[in-house]
């Protein structure tokens, strides 16, 4: 092997990236711009970060799960259609199997669950509780025998995480006041639990190739599950289309357009082209804005209490973060040395 190729592999390696030497290979030989990162990073952080404002709007006139319904199923099929162009081959329809059952548990469980609370729930709240989704796999992961051990870092962040999510209900629960609904955001925790449940799924499946032909497919099969799930519920029998408000078509319209396809994709690319940890900044970084979004353009209070329950959270998800990373980093190194001694 080349000691082009040799440099390479040991570059991917050291960025966490060895998944992906593939197709992350001729992005390597340019090397991605600064300008491009920039516009990626301000992509994921900001569009993903109003999406939780994005989806309050949409579902003040359409009804929750028909709205994630038509949202996934129409990104879905643009996403699968470019896919196709772009050569993806076509699954079959036992390929079909664990792509659905994943985008039932992530679209349904999870962005179902979301889009209802946020009927009742602050947009900036439902962000701070669907920040704690790291803590959620780190868990599930240990539960399921994937994770040997915790290190003591990340017990730690669990324990902070999870305090920080009680702060935020303590005067609620305490008082009685009524001004956070515990329902709606027992909703969206549970929500988060189940796209953690998708997550360790996915990782023990297979699944195909091609990541935006496997994206485009839970999308399809979610946006399937949550239609049966809103005629269930009788949404689609009182649904009609002409009391949907103009917000809410702009809000759909950019939640289909910015939120799935554009974030989406500066997501996948980033991937490709930078370390894993520096991606995983986004977790850290949606929260405050959807709070900051949901206050300047919603109205929606931040307490004092809010701001502490924010911080607790995410210095609990970093040190959940950093502690899995701390752990894995000897596996790392032993896996750079075998390599570098295959390349030599």
């Amino acid at each position: 092997m080349k000691n082009a190729e040799a440099s390479e592999i040991r570059a991917l390696l050291r960025s966490g990236e060895l998944a992906d030497i593939g197709s992350a290979r001729a992005s390597r030989r340019v090397g991605p711009s600064t300008a491009g990162l920039i516009t990626a990073f301000a992509a994921v952080y900001l569009i993903w970060g109003s999406t939780y404002l994005g989806i309050r709007y949409a579902v003040e006139t359409i009804p929750p799960l028909l709205m994630m319904g038509l949202r996934h199923s129409s990104a879905g099929a643009l996403l699968y259609a470019w896919a196709r162009w772009r050569g993806a081959p076509a699954p079959t329809w036992r390929e079909w199997v664990h792509p659905a059952l994943i985008g039932a548990l992530l679209f349904l469980g999870g962005h179902g669950s979301l889009a209802w609370a946020e009927q009742r729930v602050p947009s900036g709240i439902a962000a701070l509780l669907v920040a704690t989704l790291p803590m959620w796999i780190v868990l599930l992961a240990r539960i399921a025998g994937i994770e040997r051990r915790l290190s003591l870092r990340a017990l730690i962040g669990l324990v902070l995480g999870f305090a920080g999510v009680a702060v935020l209900f303590a005067p609620d629960v305490l008082r009685h006041n009524g001004d956070l609904s515990l329902i709606g955001s027992g909703a969206v925790l549970l929500g988060t639990f189940i796209w953690a449940a998708g997550t360790i799924y996915m990782r023990s499946v297979k699944m195909p190739e091609s990541p935006a032909m496997s994206s485009a497919m839970q999308m399809l099969a979610g946006g399937v599950a949550l239609g049966i799930a809103a005629t269930i519920s009788g949404e689609t029998s009182s649904f009609h289309w002409a009391a949907v408000s103009m917000r809410s078509w702009l809000a759909f319209a950019y939640l289909v357009t910015f939120g799935s396809l554009v974030a989406f994709t500066a997501y996948s690319w980033l991937h490709m082209v930078a370390p894993p940890s520096r991606v995983a900044t986004y977790a850290y970084v949606n929260p405050v804005v959807a709070v900051l979004l949901g206050w300047v353009l919603a109205s929606e209070p931040i307490s004092l209490l809010t701001v502490a329950a924010m911080l607790i959270i995410l210095v609990g998800v970093g040190l959940v973060n950093s502690g899995q990373r701390e752990k894995h980093e000897p596996e790392r190194a032993t896996a750079e040395r075998e390599t570098e001694e295959a390349v030599a």
